[in-house]
């Protein structure tokens, strides 16, 4: 069973919480969802249990989100991110071997990159295309490598667009999936893929103030490779 989500900023807007592995962002009949766990929690605790989700995280990907707790809040929210008014960072553990034909198996340390991605929501699955067309939307992100092993770059993404599994296929595009990633040509075992929210950070849609809150992945594998990840 999925462990519960950790709250690290609230108030009677907004909640800043971490997604536990596996749990849904949305409601949905199908599994367990960060909107209902949020929603008993408050019930339990004699509060407002209103939650709507603003933005997603992959099932199989965890780390911090914001959710609404009112109404009036859901759409300022989904604006700002709408207008890329909230910063969105990630950690990811890119591989470096080589899994693409023609494709270089080297990035540069720090680069920008933007394609453009076709969603073939019938096999929930991205791709990346040459030309634009319908169901195609750009998709651009940056990263700085943050740290290496022998067969891992730790990379800090930031998200300037928010595309199903946008990290996920633009890395994996070049022949260098995320470790655990399988339905993006990953192999290797032992773990989900290696995407962690790291930090949100915007301005409070009601209050004005800046919210800025960063938790860093928890000290398991492929993580605890790397030394110094705050």
């Amino acid at each position: 069973m999925a462990e519960e989500p950790r709250i690290l900023y609230e108030d009677p807007y907004l909640v800043v919480c971490v997604k536990p592995v596996g749990v849904l962002s949305e409601d949905s009949e199908s599994g367990r969802s960060l909107p209902r766990m949020l929603a008993e929690h408050y019930r339990q605790a004699g509060k407002p249990d209103y939650i709507a989700t603003v933005h997603r995280l992959d099932r199989i990907v965890g780390g911090v989100m914001v959710l609404s707790r009112r109404r009036e809040v859901t759409g300022r929210l989904t604006t700002a991110i709408a207008a890329h008014e909230i910063t969105k960072e990630y950690l990811g553990g890119k591989e470096k071997e080589h899994r693409v034909v023609n494709v270089s198996t080297e990035l540069p340390k720090s680069f920008t990159l933007t394609d453009l991605l076709f969603r073939d929501a019938s096999h929930n699955k991205s791709y990346v295309v040459k030309r634009m067309r319908k169901g195609v939307r750009e998709a651009r992100l940056s990263y700085e490598e943050v740290g290496r092993t022998e067969e891992l770059s730790l990379v800090r993404v930031q998200l300037y667009t928010g595309r199903t599994h946008q990290i996920r296929v633009q890395f994996a595009s070049r022949g260098l999936p995320l470790l655990g990633d399988i339905r993006y040509g990953s192999k290797a075992p032992g773990c989900t893929a290696a995407l962690w929210s790291y930090h949100l950070g915007f301005r409070h849609p009601v209050t004005g103030k800046p919210v800025d809150v960063t938790c860093p992945p928890p000290q398991v594998y492929p993580w605890d490779l790397f030394s110094g990840v705050k």
